[in-house]
């Protein structure tokens, strides 16, 4: 934290004390008196009130949810408790327009509402859905992928949140309300057992200190065996070992001010995250595009991996890949890692807050001041193969990351014209700095791996793992008796087996450090006005101007001497017919964009951005139990820099690796703001016992920020669309094809569909909930790159006209709660059943036809017995009851990805336990 960010953070508790002058004290009972008194209008509190209504503050105040024209999900700590849910990944069952999935670091779990969120495991990317706990800005939605302790609530806000929520967001926003103090003495444990030797305790007290000072601490351990067996190492993958400690102070003087400082502290040491092969019961091989099918079958169904046409299997094997991990299927949780390599890391998350209301007459003034670090490092067996090719140290100058936040949102709000304006008025201040440090290096078999790529595209009856180059002396000597002796390449024949050698030396080399450092400023102004045209008629006009200012720096370590060898031996041949040899041969030793022509070059630039965003509702209540609306609301996300070097090198028309920039340019590395105009009809009805909500929506993305690993790089770059013909360009596999005028450039993304949200209670005890939404979030046809006109990817190809990866069009949702009493003895039953139901869709970015997800069902149940007053419960459960197998993410397999082999994180399987609770 600077020296600016602690005057900050000390001045504005400062001033809230101040304000709380000793008379504001003395005016507490009558502050009480005039509240109570009959007639006067009771100010909702958040949560769940009297009358059992869900109270938000998705508007920046506390409103019953039945009458926010917003689209909105609100799940209560009652249903939080039932499903299950400890964090926000189980959102997913209790929410149809959310996914929340992790891939390959937890530290970048991606949360997706109606299809649209940030994609891939690029930190420099910001979250499309922006989380919050408590009011407080996470930096990236996977830093809230952790134990949460008790929950009040969970707002779930649907679309673009440009006006209030602090932080901008392009697709919506997921915002976290724990359990407060209270004024009252109380406590509870609770203890769970589970297959996989899960075991999770959390316990908690809350205690009245004074009349006007509360406090409460509450803790939560888990430990469980990994979801996988690494066979080759004898450990387990994707373990769970954390706890989180958060305490609370809550200071109410009088009615007019309430301070809460919470401070919380969370730890993970564990491994994450293993992957295994496709088989072809896990991937729909129905949609191959014309072209890109490298077996030329004329339906899809083969096996990929292990058919005997794909040559890159012998070779696996010959380096000594057991061949139980690509006959096994993709289910099959057991994993094949290279002896010595590790997904071991561990996380760090702690932060404090102080959230502030004041009453100033008739105006409220809010502040929250938080300070959060965070930081993580993972290792890896990153080519996911028991043979090494490549891999990340599990240390601190493995695939790390840290975020040090400080946020200040300061807001006025009070009322005009006889409460005819609900006005609101603030400002908000983030700072980040963060700090990626990457040591990817080529495994100590990547020399022998490597050159067989390039031999099996010659002819794979050559390839010989076991020898230099991949080339057996027979191999050397076929290829250069072929021609009549002219050899097969004729003159360029010792080039190409020089190139070949060189390859096989590349060992255990790359980075030895890589550094990225990041400092984001932003400061915002907005105002968000709700003005009662009528007793029915409510116009709501919110308006936000974002200044963001990106400061960009990074320095290489890299000890890769073949990659500058072998482009100074082959360069004379890509403007030959050898072009696509020696080029595969110079793109294999480079890959990554690794090599010792960046060891020691330093980088820096800075970008600055502002944006207007905001809302415009028309609301209205024709009878007190319905609500219709309809809204435009426009959303931005802060364009930024790639944290990968990948991108910063020239490559031929053909994707050959040119150079590196090392001239100080990050022009490949910069991607532009993501922007969002949203339109929204929606209509909510809602009596004692039942209530239900729809919404009618299309959202138009400009810009659209993606990430995708096409198998060799990670490739950042912004989507839009061209209003003319591009005639397949955008297609096609040749990058310099495919422009668009500047002028006609449009929005590359469209998302639109329906939403409904019921709930019921139709007999005593019994609560029914159901939600269903359709997504059509489909990318335009003539797809081209940044709002330049730049061309479209070719790695990016399968794009055109297809759905947005990981966007089903159908979900729905549903959950079935029966609490009855037994007998008079004070007893009740438990009986909760939920489930999500999930259409086809594909899970990667780039489309590719082995990554589709079939359709499933996810089932979770509890049933048990619980005291009187609900004082004590014993409860079994089961999460994903019927085991049902899926896959988060597939992805192309590092370096053997041109083989059309694909790898995939695995959802989690069935899992099922006793829970044992108590409170007083």
């Amino acid at each position: 934290m600077t020296k600016r960010h602690l005057l900050v953070a000390c001045a504005v508790p400062a001033l809230i004390l101040s304000l709380a002058s000793p008379a504001a004290a003395q005016d507490t009972d009558a502050a009480a008196t005039t509240q109570d008194e009959p007639g006067a209008p009771a100010t909702p509190q958040a949560g769940v009130s009297a009358e059992n209504e869900i109270v938000v503050t998705a508007q920046g105040r506390a409103q019953v949810l039945a009458d926010v024209p917003v689209a909105i999900s609100a799940v209560t700590a009652d249903s939080l408790e039932k499903s299950g849910a400890t964090d926000i990944r189980e959102l997913n069952q209790l929410a149809p327009s959310l996914l929340v999935s992790s891939t390959g670091n937890e530290a970048n779990g991606s949360a997706r509402i109606r299809g649209i969120g940030t994609v891939g495991d690029n930190p420099g990317l910001e979250s499309s859905v922006a989380v919050f706990i408590d009011n407080v800005y996470r930096s990236r939605s996977g830093n809230a992928l952790g134990e949460l302790g008790p929950i009040e609530r969970v707002e779930i806000l649907r679309g673009p949140q440009g006006t209030l929520g602090g932080r901008n967001s392009s697709a919506g926003l997921i915002s976290i309300f724990t359990a407060p103090p209270e004024f009252k003495f109380s406590g509870y444990g609770a203890f769970s057992y589970g297959n996989y030797d899960y075991m999770r305790a959390d316990a908690g007290i809350n205690a009245p200190i004074t009349d006007s000072l509360a406090a409460r601490i509450d803790g939560v351990y888990v430990k469980r065996d990994g979801f996988y067996k690494d066979v080759v190492n004898d450990t387990d993958i994707n373990d769970r070992d954390r706890y989180l400690v958060r305490g609370q102070l809550l200071y109410e003087p009088n009615a007019d001010l309430t301070l809460r400082l919470i401070g919380d502290y969370s730890k993970k040491s564990e491994s994450c995250c293993a992957a295994t092969f496709v088989q072809p019961e896990a991937a729909q091989l129905a949609r191959i595009s014309p072209g890109l099918d490298p077996y030329n079958r004329p339906e899809a169904g083969s096996d990929a991996l292990t058919s005997t046409s794909n040559p890159i299997v012998p070779v696996l094997l010959a380096l000594g890949q057991d061949p139980r991990a690509l006959t096994q299927s993709t289910y099959d949780r057991d994993i094949y890692m290279t002896p010595g390599r590790s997904f071991a890391g561990r996380t760090e998350d702690y932060g404090v807050s102080l959230e502030g209301d004041i009453q100033l007459g008739d105006v409220k003034l809010t502040s929250i001041t938080a300070y959060r670090e965070y930081s993580n490092y993972q290792g890896s067996d990153t080519d996911y193969t028991q043979v090494d090719i490549l891999y990340r140290a599990a240390n601190k100058n493995g695939l790390a990351r840290e975020f040090h936040t400080f946020t200040q949102e300061l807001r006025l709000q009070g009322s005009l014209f006889n409460d005819r304006v609900d006005w609101l008025v603030g400002g908000f201040y983030a700072n980040e700095d963060l700090q990626v440090r990457d040591n990817l290096r080529f495994g100590t078999q990547y020399g022998a791996f490597a050159p067989c790529r390039v031999v099996n595209a010659i002819n794979p009856a050559l390839a010989s793992p076991a020898s230099t180059g991949c080339l057996s002396a027979f191999g050397r000597g076929a290829l250069l008796a072929a021609n009549g002796g002219a050899g097969a390449f004729g003159a360029a024949t010792p080039l190409i087996f020089a190139g070949l050698d060189n390859l096989a030396q590349l060992n255990d080399m790359g980075n030895i450090v890589d550094v990225y450092n990041q400092n984001s400023e932003s400061f915002a102004f907005f105002t968000h006005n709700i003005v009662h045209v009528t007793d029915k008629l409510d116009l709501t006009l919110g308006l936000r101007y974002t200044n963001e200012t990106k400061d960009f720096d990074a320095s290489f370590q890299n000890d890769n001497t073949i990659c500058p060898a072998n482009r100074q031996l082959l360069s004379s041949l890509l403007a030959t017919p050898l072009a696509s040899l020696a080029g595969g041969i110079i793109s294999l030793s480079c890959q990554g964009n690794s090599t010792a022509e960046l060891n020691g070059v330093t980088l820096d630039d800075s970008r600055d951005e502002d944006e207007f965003t905001g809302t415009a509702i028309l609301s209205y209540k024709p009878i007190d139990e319905l609500m219709v609306y309809a809204s435009y609301s426009r959303g931005y996300k802060a364009g930024g820099f790639n944290l990968d070097k990948s991108s910063l090198t020239g490559t031929s028309a053909t994707g050959v690796l040119l150079g590196p920039i090392v001239a100080g340019s990050t022009a490949n590395l910069q991607f532009g703001a993501e922007t969002v105009n949203a339109y929204e009809l929606g209509a909510k009805y809602a009596t004692q016992n039942f209530s239900a909500g729809l919404t009618v929506y299309r959202q138009e993305f400009s810009n659209f920020q993606l990430n995708t690993f096409n198998g060799s790089v990670y490739v950042v770059q912004n989507v839009n669309s061209c209003s003319t013909d591009l005639n397949g360009a955008d297609t096609d596999a040749d990058a310099s094809t495919g422009a668009c005028d500047p002028d006609n450039v449009q929005a590359g993304v469209i998302a639109q569909g329906v939403e409904f949200e019921a709930s019921l209670n139709p007999v005593r005890y019994v609560n029914m909930t159901m939600g269903i939404t359709y997504s059509d979030t489909k990318y335009r046809h003539d797809l081209i790159g940044d709002d330049s006109g730049t061309p479209l990817d070719p790695s990016l190809r399968l794009l055109p006209g297809d759905n947005v990866s990981n966007a089903p069009e159908w979900v729905g949702t549903t959950s079935v709660s029966y609490t009855p009493p037994i007998g008079n003895s004070g007893l009740s039953g438990l009986v909760y059943v939920n489930a999500r139901m999930v259409d086809d869709y594909n899970t990667g970015s780039d489309l590719l036809y082995g990554k589709e997800q079939d359709s499933y069902v996810v089932v979770n149940a509890r049933i048990g017995i619980r005291g009187p007053d609900e004082r004590w419960s014993i409860e079994g459960w089961a999460q994903n009851l019927t085991d049902t197998q899926y896959t988060q993410v597939a992805f192309n397999t590092p370096f053997v990805a041109s083989q059309q082999t694909y790898s995939a994180f695995l959802a989690e399987p069935r899992t099922y336990g006793i829970t044992v609770r108590g409170k007083f």
